[in-house]
């Protein structure tokens, strides 16, 4: 009996150990983990490993500089077994020169990568494809770094993350420093292997990005016009967006279903926009401005079926498309790529700290410029079956217009809405309800209301769906009106930058002391100091003539002054049509009282023709600019944040300020900011301001030309259309306290009536007038 008993026992193990072998055989990838296939040290050790790559392999990159590669990774791993394409310490591996990572397969894993000083031969830098019908599927990016990776010229527009296929994650990276066109990230849903995708876009920092001058500046994008009406189910979540100042649109969701929650919006020009598509949610976010800037904006409502719920907006002033909450009229009938009609949206469960103007609908109404555009742009459609409810206003100083219809919001219902106004009267109290609370201070940047008697809370379909806070506490339980059911709150640290982005990577950079580098007239030493002085730099001149004779190239942040009293010159002896100052890319320079001098065949200052890759900046102050072809000359494809002359005397050139070479009618400018402030512009020619925006788009709300406390005398005797001061398609322009002598033309200016264009206190004698247009025809860009 026994023996037959240890013969089974025997069989029994006999199957156990096949079973097992088995198992083995056909489950190998899933017990292969963490196999380092060798740290691999060129390109073409790179490609053999990722060729022999299967589920569970480590491929690990050398430390040091790849430079000009286009990384192809290709592979099969499986959920339990991904294939990792990594760092062999992370942002040690720096990619560099022309180069780009695409990736196809399954269950890919690349981790620790720094991509710097280069860009990318493609339309992409980092894409989940390595062909159109090759896809990634289950991969991720992680703990990468992108920053400042342009493209040599402006209108060479691409991605730098481009998502495809489903189920893939961007997650711990910091990604900065974008210049050229494109958004920083898109999700394309271009086939069926790409729609429902399930993406996830979390805890990454999305630092500094810089303005763009223009369109095609988001920083992320969920598809497109023309992918619209496809469902993506993308989630952004748990991200820091600082300064993110591309364009209007920080995140343009242009597909259904998308999910963007508990992210943090950081003095970042623009606002979160559903765009195109529909039923988003928007769940629990900060907008934190800080109550001075106006482009700093919130959430911008179109189309239909969204839920903006539990957001908290501190110090956010906008108007119009960046007002906190902005409810757009649409198009009836709308193409794809245009405006729809916003419908069946909730608003509700949302905090306004310190906000101008709050609510505004009819956003984007253009019913008063039907004599210039088509009867397909006209956006006419209000909002309807739309809920704002449940929401608390807090203002520090009452406000007269706490909502603002730009045409009237008559398809929207307002319920338990409360306000603390300090008492102010405001238009339409029926749709909030004026009330005293004061706020409980959570952080710097977090005020809450407390409150100390219950309010009636609005129950409308599915609002028991909403079932946590802006803290994720509980609305079950308790509940009340706005971002965060009352009780103890919790400083959830919002701006803690080691919560966000790549662990191995700081953006915070100490400020250093700037040196002060003295240079003598007699020693000819300007050009080597210049070239040798470190960014922030202050150059001293002491008195005298200083002769150059080529151009003096800036490119970096440095201050050129005069280290007396009296004014050091510099005489430019350059060749024909070339600048005293050459601007390259990350070349801001300021001068401060200097006399700069031509033969009036060259440039004062100007940029590179060509690979502009980043930005230039330019501050004239107190300075004397006589005999030049140019004053400035910013040519095609170049931008400035900022350019501003002040307490300058400009005289006796051909040519004075021109930005005016992006004629591509795409909504491009030169600079975002020309500021002319108590300057004297004598015997300038022509061109005497020539700052250019073409095109009509909405959405470039950009372009601002101050010019106050100015002087022109006898100048535009060779302005071609005979205006002297010409600043078409540029949105925000004020002329103010100047004045006007003999200057040879029919206007001084003429301004754009239907924008922010204004002009007073202005004196003329001989020099024509100030005329008012007030629709202008333009372009259309789409």
């Amino acid at each position: 009996m026994n023996t037959i008993l240890n013969s089974q026992l025997n069989i029994r193990k006999g199957l156990l150990f096949f079973s097992l072998i088995i198992m083995m055989i056909s489950c190998k990838g899933d017990l292969k983990t963490d196999v380092t296939v060798g740290v691999v040290k060129n390109i073409a050790e790179l490609d053999e490993a990722i060729s022999n790559a299967g589920p569970g392999d480590n491929i690990v990159l050398a430390n040091g500089v790849w430079k000009d590669v286009q990384i192809k990774f290709l592979g099969e791993g499986t959920e339990k077994a991904p294939i990792t394409l990594r760092a062999e310490t992370p942002g040690k591996v720096f990619i560099e020169g022309v180069s780009n990572l695409e990736m196809s397969g399954d269950y890919l894993k690349v981790n620790g990568l720094f991509f710097r000083n280069g860009h990318s031969p493609t339309e992409n830098v980092i894409a989940f494809r390595t062909s159109k019908d090759s896809v990634a599927n289950y991969s991720s990016v992680s703990n990468c770094v992108i920053l400042d990776f342009n493209n040599l010229e402006r209108d060479q527009d691409n991605l730098w993350v481009q998502f495809y296929g489903t189920h893939n994650k961007l997650d711990h990276c910091y990604i900065a420093g974008k210049t050229n066109g494109g958004p920083t990230v898109r999700v394309d849903l271009k086939g069926n292997q790409s729609i429902r995708n399930y993406h996830q876009i979390v805890n990454n920092h999305f630092g500094p990005r810089p303005r763009k001058g223009g369109a095609r500046g988001e920083t992320i994008q969920l598809g497109s016009s023309f992918t619209s009406m496809s469902p993506s189910n993308t989630t952004i979540a748990n991200n820091l967006f600082e300064e993110c100042n591309g364009e209007v649109e920080i995140i343009s969701s242009k597909t259904n279903f998308n999910l963007i929650k508990n992210n943090v919006f950081y003095k970042s020009e623009g606002s979160v926009v559903t765009r195109h598509g529909n039923y988003a949610t928007i769940d629990g976010n900060y907008f934190i401005g800080d109550g001075k800037n106006k482009q700093f904006g919130g959430i911008r409502i179109v189309n239909t079926g969204h839920w903006i719920i539990n957001n908290y907006f501190y110090n956010i002033i906008g108007e119009n498309f960046r007002s906190p909450l902005a409810v757009m009229n649409g198009i009836p009938k709308s193409p794809l790529n245009r405006y729809n009609q916003v419908t069946d949206v909730v608003v509700a469960y949302n905090t306004y700290v310190n906000c101008k103007s709050p609510w505004q609908f009819g956003v984007g109404t253009n019913i008063a410029q039907a004599d210039v555009l088509p009867k397909s742009e006209i956006r006419s459609a209000r909002a309807l079956r739309t809920e704002v409810v449940n929401n608390i206003i807090y203002n520090k100083i009452g406000d007269k217009n706490i909502i603002i219809e730009h045409d009237k919001a008559d398809g929207v219902t307002f319920k338990s809405n409360i306000v603390n106004n300090q008492g102010v009267a405001f238009d339409n109290p029926e749709r909030i309800g004026a009330t005293e609370f004061e706020l409980t201070k959570v952080s710097e940047n977090i005020f809450l209301p407390k409150l100390t008697s219950e309010f009636e809370i609005y129950k409308g379909f599915g609002f028991e769906k909403i079932t946590k806070d802006l803290f994720g506490n509980s609305r079950e339980d308790k509940n009340s009106i706005g971002a965060a059911v009352q009780g103890e709150f919790k400083d959830p640290a919002i701006l803690d930058k080691t919560k966000y982005g790549a662990d191995w990577y700081s953006n915070v950079v100490e400020t250093a002391v700037p040196n002060v580098i003295e240079v003598t007239a007699t020693n000819g030493e300007l050009e080597t100091k210049i070239a040798a002085a470190k960014a922030g730099d202050v150059i001293s001149l002491s008195p005298g003539t200083y002769n150059v004779s080529k151009s003096i190239v800036i490119n970096k942040i440095i201050t050129i002054q005069s280290k007396d009293s009296e004014k050091a010159e510099i005489v430019f002896t350059g060749a024909d049509n070339t600048p005293v100052f050459e601007l390259n890319p990350y070349g801001i320079l300021t001068i401060k009282n200097v006399i700069l001098t031509g033969n009036d065949k060259q440039q004062a200052f100007s940029n590179l023709k060509e690979n502009m890759s980043n930005h230039f900046g330019l501050t004239v102050s107190g300075c004397e600019i006589n005999n030049f072809n140019y004053v400035l000359k910013a040519y095609k494809q170049t931008f400035a944040e900022e350019i501003t002359f002040k307490n300058t005397a400009i005289s006796d050139c051909e040519n004075g300020i021109e930005l005016s070479e992006e004629t591509n009618d795409r909504g491009d400018y030169n600079t975002e900011y020309l500021t002319i402030d108590n300057c004297q512009f004598t015997n300038v020619k022509q061109n005497v301001i020539d700052y250019y925006r073409g095109g009509y788009d909405e959405s470039t709300i950009g372009g601002n030309l101050l010019v106050t406390n100015s002087t022109f005398t006898n100048c535009g005797a060779q302005e071609k259309n005979r205006i002297l001061l010409n600043h078409r398609g540029i949105v925000n322009v004020t002329i103010n306290k100047n004045t006007f002598t003999n200057n040879s033309v029919q206007f001084v200016s003429i301004l754009w009536g239907a924008k922010n264009n204004v002009a007073s206190e202005n004196s003329f004698s001989n020099s024509g007038k100030i005329k008012t247009e007030e629709n202008l025809v333009m372009k259309l860009m789409y």
